[in-house]
Parts: C-alpha cells; sequence; structure tokens
C-alpha cells in the first residue's frame, strides 16, 4: 500500500439536512434525523458525511446564507444535537466535513447590520461597496440568480456587491480582518473535532479591485473574468492552510465554478499547500444552451467521454479530483443522463453509471439517495418550488413573455435544484418515512416502490450495488493510483476506459444503449477476471444489455 492521506480512500456522502430526515414532525429534516439514520450511511460504506450549512440562517438560499456561523439553525437542533451526532459518527469510523460559506455572509449576520449603518462604521470595509454609476449600479454585472448583482441600501446612497442573492452580500477578503474571522470560525469547528471542510465557491473570494463592466450574457455582464479565481486566490488559500489548516489532519474540498484543468493543478498541487481537492463543473454544464441550464438538451456522451478523460489525465500525479454526479444543486443524475422511463432501466443506469465514477481515480461524493436511484419529482406546478434559482428564474422568463408559462414549467420539471431537494425516501409509507408532519418539499410519489427500506436486504438493488463499488475502492489499489486511459474513444454509445497499476489492468465498460448493443470491437477489452457487472453472467460476451456496466481486472500483459 502506498502512503497516501487517509481521504484518498474515502468515499463521502453528502447529506442535505432539510430534506434527509425529520426527527420531530415539523416537516423539515434535522440533526437528530442525521443521527438516527447513521447506520445507513455506514452498511453503504461511506466514511465521511459533508453536511450542507447546518448554521444559524434566515433561510434565504437554504442556509447558504448565513447570519451567526458559530449556532445551529434552530429549525436542525442544537449545538448540543452536533456534539452528539460528532461523537456517534466518530465512533463508527465517520468523518465530518462541514460547509463553509465564506464568499458571503447573509444580510442579516451583525457584520453587515453594522456595515450598513455607514461609511464610517468599522465593518463597512467588510464588504464591497461603491458608488453607482449614471443613475444605476457600479457595472452591469447580473448576479447568479438573476438580476444585477449589486444592491442599494436605504441607509446611504453607495451600493454592496452580491454575487448570488440580494440578501447574500459578498465578504470583502482584501480586508485582513475579514480573513482573520474566517480564521478564528473555522478553528471553532476544527477545535469541535470536525474533519474538513467543503468550501462553498471559493474561487470567487477574490475579486479584481477594479471592478470593470463585464462581457454581455443576456441583459447582464458577466461578473466571472473579474471574479472566479481572481488575483489573489491563491496568496489567500495558501494563508488558509499556513495560518489554519496545518496543524489538523483533514479533507478541504473547493467548489470552484469555472476551473480549468491548470487551476485545478495549482489549487489541489500537494506542494503548493492550498486545497485537496475541487468540484468542477464541465461535465454538469455539457446540456446547457443559450438558456443557460434552463433548457432540454441531454448530455452528449462523446463531450463527457472528453471532458471526464481530460480531468483524469490532467491531474493524475499532480493534484486530485473529485468525483460526482449529484448533489444538492444538480437535477437527478439518473433522470439526465441515466433512464428513468422504467424501473428495470431505472435501476440498471443507476448502477452503470456509480460504476462508471467510482472506479475513476479520485474521491467521489455520494448524495443523499443517489445509492438508491433516485430520481427527479415531478412537481405539479410552480407554488410547489421552493428554491430561489428556480423562482428567479420563473419570473424572469416568464413575466416578461420569453417563455410560456407551460414551456418553464417543462424545463423547471427537469433542470430544477428543486429536484435533488426532495425529502430522502426511507420507506413506502406516509411521505417515505421522512416525517410524520407535512413535508416542507413534496415528496416523490414512487418513493411507494423506490426507497431504502425496499434495497437495503436486496442483493440485486442499487444500494447493494453501490456498496460493492465503494468496496471495490477500498480494497484495489489500482482505482486510488492507477494511471487512465480512455478506449473506444469514438464509439457513440460505449464509454470503456482502463486503469494500469503496477502490472494490473482496471478495464470499465459502460453502455448507454437503452437496447442490446452488440459490440465485436470490445472483444479485445473483456480479458481477466469480471469483478463486478450490473447483470446476470452474459450468454453473448459481445452484447451489451440495456445500460450494462462490467469491471474487470487483468494482469498486464505488456509488462508480463
Amino acid at each position: 500500500m502506498t502512503d497516501s492521506p487517509w481521504w484518498k480512500k474515502s468515499t463521502v456522502y453528502q447529506v442535505y439536512p432539510r430534506s434527509f430526515c425529520d426527527s420531530n414532525g415539523d416537516g423539515i429534516g434535522d440533526l437528530p434525523g442525521i443521527l438516527c439514520h447513521l447506520d445507513h450511511i455506514q452498511r453503504l460504506g461511506a466514511d465521511v458525511i459533508w453536511l450542507n450549512p447546518i448554521y444559524a440562517s434566515p433561510n434565504d438560499d437554504n442556509g447558504y446564507d448565513i447570519s451567526d456561523y458559530r449556532a445551529i439553525m434552530p429549525e436542525f437542533g442544537t449545538m448540543a444535537d452536533f456534539d452528539a451526532l460528532l461523537r456517534e459518527a466518530h465512533r463508527r469510523g465517520i468523518r465530518i466535513l462541514m460547509d463553509l460559506v465564506v464568499n458571503h455572509t447573509s444580510d442579516e449576520h451583525p457584520w453587515f447590520r453594522e456595515a450598513r449603518k455607514g461609511k464610517d462604521n468599522p465593518f463597512r470595509d467588510y464588504y464591497i461597496w461603491r458608488e453607482g454609476k449614471n443613475g444605476g449600479p457600479p457595472n452591469n454585472w447580473g448576479s447568479a440568480f438573476g438580476g444585477p448583482a449589486w444592491a442599494q441600501t436605504e441607509e446611504g446612497g453607495e451600493y454592496y456587491l452580491h454575487l448570488f442573492s440580494p440578501k447574500q452580500p459578498d465578504l470583502n477578503w482584501d480586508n485582513p480582518a475579514v480573513r482573520r474571522e474566517v480564521h478564528s470560525l473555522m478553528r471553532f469547528w476544527l477545535d469541535k473535532g470536525v474533519d474538513g471542510f467543503r468550501m462553498d465557491v471559493i474561487n470567487y473570494i477574490s475579486k479584481d479591485p477594479a471592478l470593470p463592466d463585464g462581457p454581455l450574457k443576456g441583459r447582464w455582464g458577466d461578473f466571472a473574468p473579474f471574479c472566479v479565481n481572481g488575483p489573489r486566490l491563491h496568496e489567500y488559500l495558501r494563508e488558509m492552510r499556513r495560518e489554519v489548516l496545518r496543524p489538523y489532519r483533514v479533507m478541504t474540498v473547493g467548489e470552484t465554478p469555472g476551473v480549468t484543468v491548470r487551476d485545478a493543478c495549482l489549487i489541489t498541487s500537494p506542494d503548493r499547500g492550498e486545497l485537496d481537492m475541487v468540484f468542477q463543473f464541465e461535465h454538469m454544464s455539457l446540456d446547457e444552451g443559450e438558456r443557460g441550464k434552463w433548457c432540454l438538451d441531454p448530455i452528449p456522451l462523446p463531450a463527457l467521454k472528453e471532458t471526464l478523460s481530460r480531468w483524469q489525465t490532467g491531474l493524475h500525479g499532480k493534484g486530485w479530483n473529485s468525483l460526482y454526479w449529484n448533489n444538492h444543486d444538480q437535477p437527478r443524475i439518473v433522470s439526465r443522463l441515466g433512464d428513468d422511463s422504467s424501473e428495470e432501466k431505472r435501476t440498471a443506469s443507476a448502477k452503470m453509471l456509480g460504476a462508471l465514477l467510482h472506479m475513476m481515480q479520485g474521491t467521489p461524493f455520494v448524495y443523499q439517495g443517489e445509492e438508491l436511484g433516485m430520481t427527479n419529482t415531478p412537481l405539479p406546478g410552480i407554488g410547489d418550488y421552493r428554491d430561489i434559482d428556480t423562482l428567479n428564474a420563473w419570473r424572469e422568463w416568464t413575466l416578461e413573455g420569453r417563455l410560456s408559462p407551460e414551456e418553464m414549467l417543462r424545463l423547471i420539471r427537469r433542470r430544477s435544484r428543486d429536484n435533488a431537494r426532495t425529502p430522502m425516501q426511507w420507506t413506502g409509507e406516509t411521505h417515505a418515512g421522512f416525517t410524520s408532519g407535512v413535508p416542507w418539499l413534496p415528496v416523490n410519489p414512487n418513493h411507494v416502490f423506490l426507497n431504502a427500506a425496499r434495497q437495503i436486504d436486496d442483493p440485486d438493488s442499487v444500494f447493494s450495488f453501490y456498496r460493492k463499488l465503494i468496496c471495490l475502492r477500498r480494497t484495489l489499489e489500482i482505482v486510488t493510483e492507477g494511471d487512465y486511459r480512455l478506449l473506444l474513444e469514438d464509439h457513440p454509445l460505449l464509454f470503456a476506459y482502463e486503469r494500469r497499476w503496477r502490472g494490473e489492468v482496471l478495464t470499465v465498460l459502460c453502455s448507454f444503449s437503452s437496447s442490446l448493443l452488440a459490440e465485436p470491437a470490445a472483444a479485445p477489452l473483456l480479458r481477466g477476471r469480471e469483478l463486478l457487472c450490473n447483470y446476470p453472467p452474459a450468454e453473448d460476451p459481445l452484447v451489451f444489455r440495456p445500460y450494462e456496466a462490467r469491471i474487470l481486472l487483468s494482469g498486464d500483459t505488456a509488462a508480463e
């Protein structure tokens, strides 16, 4: 075995607390609800839990607008509840990863309440303020959630920057006092015993101080050239490592929209001392169109092959990948890239997508319900949605007459973030065993047959398949250390690749065909011992069944 950091062998299970399990009947998931389902996560084989934000928040953006970094959101419980969860998770060998949201705060945070009082307030420079221009905002930037990226306070004439909601003012990281505050709150949680941080849009923290107009994208200017991977980003990340993280044996993963392979190599290089890994979004943006994500375009397989392969080869030996299909910001991958048209195809495609991702190099993240093959939820109308991004897009596209309500609702049902946020499906009972009350977001009707209770003891379930994948990752050194090579590069329906390490070859073949696929070209690749397949043994190995996945291990004949 090689001497490598613990997180290279780990599998992370992402918990969206609001939708995981409600212990007190108020319809909102909470910390005691997570505690009572640690058995599920442990049985799956995941050994790290990433918690989406649990801090005090007015919930304009479901906890990503924080009003107190050292307090628990009352809906989720108390600090004593968190301490109990941390203690019990550690007893089971499960680490806890917190969500660090420090590009912005809530406008109800005490820092901002002080800052808005006037230019002379000592907290004013904790945020980014500018005078308006030509009777409007300081520049033409648009917010990630629609509308301008600037808001004017009633108390003064200046505007403050908010790359997201107006209730999420951006912090001024060029102010050393802000960085010291962030370092202090990080130490607070690390000293409690948490095992690391997922850092929300961390590559937005350094802005071009000139704040120039951005190139127009629709009605608004694009802030990305001046806020993404900004001029002092690497300085601030190295400072964070030096001032806070170095004494702790923890894991750090940065959410980094717009990052390139080169950027990721710089951020995750062990020699540079910044972060351990990043979330990149290239493969999650392949189905975007002229209206951004609000479209029905599929993810094209050739582009997916190219993108994932480029990240595999680009970071090998230089940095580290995070591997994911799902999270709280993405629609369910089975409905997006797999096939949810029937139970058989849903199960097969969910397993296939898991196999494709988990045998790559990197640390895999499993989002709650992914291990069951949970699907998008067709909510009846716009009044059933809760996501701020979805509701803002509805207003922008329908009230201005650019799309009919029927068209927009069709797009929302496919692409809304609420698809990932419907309650976890524990049982086939009322409200899927999530709550005894009325859930904050409707439960998917398919919970009557798609639920954890039906899957955990079923050897052919998606859950059991994920367990086997996680076990393979833990036991096979080749998955952690091997290099990567794309196979059958031009094949329109097969995604095949191999990993090589110390005389062994791991071959992964995944069919994206919804019907039988005869493929003689695969014959030379079908060598060695079959470790895992999402179907029973085949009569003809050159015929792939719908969404079939095969993982094979052999000696490296080239090295023998």
